[in-house]
């Protein structure tokens, strides 16, 4: 397979693609592509026969938004139908987990947020106010956009002083602790 360059008008969004980038995401994919243009060399729309997007809705429709009038593309059309379907789906989910110490270490929580990534937020504007609360709609509601809500945890005795450490280590390093427990857990659900 060969990459080519085509008219941006000339490929055609996949109108059964599932995947939607929306809202703040979506301008951050712009400016990305806006900011480095040369990345969808390294990672161009795949289509079908037809230019029908298989991979790449999202970059295509940023790509029109940032203004490019041409963009890479690769023909994928020895692909069964069953396997362009296949295809769409699995080309949209993010296997793998982030290595948390890697990112605290080696990158900027600047560099990673203006990159896309939501595993950094400086914990400067959490709300406390909230805590052990059972009823929070009319809270969550009313919240201001960008401030946080804190939750409790409850800790045994004996893991509590490890578990301070802990989230006082991450939010040192720009961390959304947070959200970083929720993978966590989320994950865990997901194994049962």
């Amino acid at each position: 397979m060969n990459t080519k360059i085509i008219k941006t008008s000339q490929v055609k969004p996949n109108p059964n693609n599932p995947r939607l980038i929306k809202d703040s995401k979506f301008k951050q994919l712009v400016k990305s592509i806006q900011d480095f243009p040369e990345m969808l060399n390294l990672r161009p729309i795949v289509v079908d026969e037809n230019n029908i997007v298989l991979g790449g809705n999202m970059r295509l429709k940023a790509c029109i938004e940032a203004g490019l009038k041409d963009v890479p593309i690769i023909v994928a059309s020895e692909l069964t139908e069953e396997q362009q379907k296949q295809f769409i789906i699995k080309d949209n989910i993010g296997y793998g987990e982030w290595d948390w110490e890697v990112l605290a270490n080696e990158y900027e929580a600047q560099d990673l947020s203006e990159w896309g990534l939501d595993v950094w937020q400086q914990p400067s504007e959490v709300d406390y106010s909230l805590l052990d609360e059972e009823d929070l709609s009319g809270e969550l509601a009313d919240m201001a956009d960008g401030v946080k809500k804190a939750i409790q945890i409850e800790f045994e005795p004996s893991h509590y002083d490890e578990a301070v450490a802990l989230v006082k280590f991450w939010r040192e390093r720009g961390a959304y602790v947070g959200y970083m427990i929720m993978q966590y857990l989320k994950e865990e659900k997901d194994k049962l």
